[in-house]
């Protein structure tokens, strides 16, 4: 399907597609890396970019900005949260900006969502701020990125709840019972509560999937907490990708010794910084890893449409 953009450009199209080709996505990938090493950070999230590939996925859709025939600007439109609005990530080309190309693109968001819509704008740099209010979108969430350094013996030793043991995930064994924790402990959070087994597969087919870094705790053979690390080997970062406790197993101080134990993991690995991401409003989250060490690093934005 081809849209006109709102704002004329000779040669400029927009095309929607329930799923991009394998050399589109490639395309697409590629367009992203050039914005990232323009911009220091990715325009588009890890979930973003594992939709990119793989086939049709239910509620995504692709919006290719070409002109004349060459992408310069690609959207993602993602409608699968029974509640709240669609949600967007957009990037324009570092070669290509300050021509309209955002603004055509969050136009074409904008129809597509029938004018109920949320986007991200990663690292919350000004150029995003403005196309908000162009747009007419206000501020909704802010996602905080913390970070701190990770050297061995810096992370003091976990102490656990009486009663718990720590493992490692185990793949095909223990998928489904921990996407059943996972969304009982994220029932709050549309991104993370969400994921099913063809999540859990796109990940676990990732270059940086390490098992090893992926921690569970149990009760009497029950998994009731986790932690799953990430590194990023390029950017030499270890991550606190999700930490996840049960509820009826929160508040027993779980949370805090599996951040221990995937801290002290990532400190073995040679790393020489973690990071993590928690929503601004998460007070308790924030004392917990401001105790640990953490400051904040950058931020998110999420802006959406007046509901």
């Amino acid at each position: 399907m081809t849209i006109d953009a709102v704002i004329p450009e000779p040669g400029r199209q927009i095309q929607a597609h329930d799923e991009l080709s394998p050399q589109q996505a490639q395309a697409v990938l590629g367009l992203l890396a050039d914005a990232a090493r323009s911009d220091g950070m990715q325009a588009v999230s890890e979930q973003g970019r594992l939709q990119m590939r793989g086939g049709k996925r239910e509620g995504v859709q692709h919006f290719l900005l070409t002109v004349d025939g060459v992408l310069v600007g690609y959207a993602q439109l993602e409608d699968t949260d029974p509640v709240e609005a669609p949600a967007a990530e957009l990037v324009v080309h570092p070669g290509h900006r300050g021509r309209g190309h955002g603004r055509a693109l969050g136009t074409a968001l904008l129809g597509a969502s029938g004018k109920r819509l949320r986007v991200w704008a990663h690292g919350g740099k000004s150029a995003a701020r403005h196309l908000a209010q162009v747009l007419g979108l206000t501020l909704f969430r802010e996602l905080r990125q913390l970070r701190r350094p990770l050297a061995i013996g810096s992370v003091p030793e976990p102490v656990y709840p009486a009663g718990v043991t720590v493992r490692t995930f185990v793949p095909g064994e223990d998928d489904a019972n921990w996407l059943a924790v996972n969304a009982a402990a994220f029932a709050h959070h549309p991104e993370q509560g969400s994921l099913v087994q063809r999540d859990l597969d796109d990940r676990k087919a990732e270059p940086w999937f390490d098992p090893k870094g992926f921690f569970l705790a149990e009760v009497a053979g029950e998994i009731v907490g986790f932690h799953w690390t990430k590194v990023h080997a390029e950017e030499q970062l270890g991550e606190v990708y999700v930490v996840g406790v049960r509820p009826d197993a929160q508040g027993t101080g779980l949370g805090t010794a599996l951040t221990a134990t995937g801290l002290r993991h990532l400190a073995a690995q040679g790393v020489p910084t973690a990071m993590l991401y928690v929503d601004a409003d998460n007070a308790a989250a924030l004392r917990v890893y401001e105790g640990m060490g953490f400051v904040t690093h950058e931020v998110d934005l999420m802006y959406r449409t007046e509901s």
